[in-house]
């Protein structure tokens, strides 16, 4: 993939698993997955969560026959205090996305929907947060078994995308190293993202005859705008840490050595905040870049005082009030 690439120094040639967004995946699946949950862990049993969720109706593929193993690619730390940490386990390969990996994913989001977790820590193992797809993985296929798997990997994949987004709690990112494909998706999804200063992006796609997947195509036009947007995905020429901060594609930039612990502080702030009011404004985010002005001003109208009457509001002005600290976790998470 030449020097669009952007991943060739970890050893694999990877992108975004490629196929198109599946629609049909979306609610009524996660409805079917609820139902057939059962018992929910109560607080307490929080300190990890199970990552095994949904296998009954994963959709098989040409691959292997053996049922791949979701939590040695991706694990899921639900801790007592509402914080859920979700890891990319992939570090020899970069992080790299298989089948595997994005069944890890879904099944992280699920869980993290089950708990009503508070906040979400998104990070990658080894040099890399996400190079993209696994291409030596999907390269042992051809025809309609290569179709078959990518919309196995699309659809677990862009599942996991949906759910995190239909949460209320935020999520923050910590990315390093390369970012290329899917990965850039990944990133993009999360409300903060904290990128290393060692950081490049790469979109990659278009460099093997792939189209965007993961979100990618309808992420960067909203953050780096149409132009730039179609400029990285056709040339696949690499984006640094200072050109993605410029443009918009990241929140700030750290210094590698400073990331992990930056991404900490971050994200008990988010946790220690507003969940409810976090995830309307996140939908308002969402929904105003798509609907008109008339339709958002109602939105925020009903949106603000759903939140006013909230215990999250009564406590927020009551603080504001007695000039103290408002403290937003609810009871079952605190200490």
């Amino acid at each position: 993939m030449g020097d669009g690439a952007g991943v060739g120094e970890w050893g694999t040639q990877d992108v975004g698993p490629g196929a198109a967004d599946r629609a049909t995946a979306g609610v009524s699946q996660r409805a079917a997955d609820r139902a057939a949950a059962g018992n929910e862990p109560g607080v307490g049993e929080r300190a990890t969560a199970d990552v095994g969720a949904g296998a009954a109706i994963r959709p098989t593929t040409g691959l292997s026959p053996r049922p791949a193993d979701p939590a040695a690619s991706v694990g899921v730390q639900i801790q007592d205090d509402g914080l859920a940490r979700v890891t990319l386990r992939r570090g020899y390969a970069g992080n790299a996305i298989d089948l595997a990996t994005a069944r890890g994913l879904l099944d992280a989001a699920r869980a993290c929907e089950r708990a009503a977790v508070r906040a979400v820590l998104l990070t990658g193992e080894g040099k890399s947060f996400c190079v993209g797809g696994d291409l030596r993985e999907f390269s042992r296929l051809t025809g309609e078994a290569l179709e078959k798997h990518l919309l196995a990997v699309t659809d677990a994949l862009h599942h996991a995308l949906r759910t995190f987004a239909s949460i209320d709690a935020p999520m923050v990112a910590a990315v390093q190293g390369a970012v290329a494909g899917a990965g850039i998706g990944l990133a993009a999804a999360a409300d903060v993202t904290l990128a290393a200063d060692n950081v490049t992006f790469t979109a990659a796609y278009t460099g093997i005859g792939y189209s965007p997947d993961a979100g990618v195509s309808w992420q960067l036009p909203r953050l780096v705008g149409p132009k730039r947007a179609l400029e990285m995905l056709l040339t696949n020429r690499r984006v640094s840490a200072a050109e993605a901060s410029t443009i918009g594609l990241v929140s700030r930039v750290i210094p590698s050595g400073e990331l992990a612990a930056e991404a900490e502080r971050t994200v008990e702030t988010l946790r220690r905040g507003p969940t409810s009011a976090f995830g309307a404004t996140r939908r308002l985010v969402a929904s105003g870049q798509t609907t008109d002005l008339a339709r958002h001003l109602d939105d925020e109208a009903a949106a603000l005082a759903a939140a006013a009457a909230s215990d999250e509001g009564r406590e927020g002005v009551a603080a504001f009030l007695d000039k103290r600290t408002p403290d937003f976790t609810p009871v079952a998470f605190r200490p």
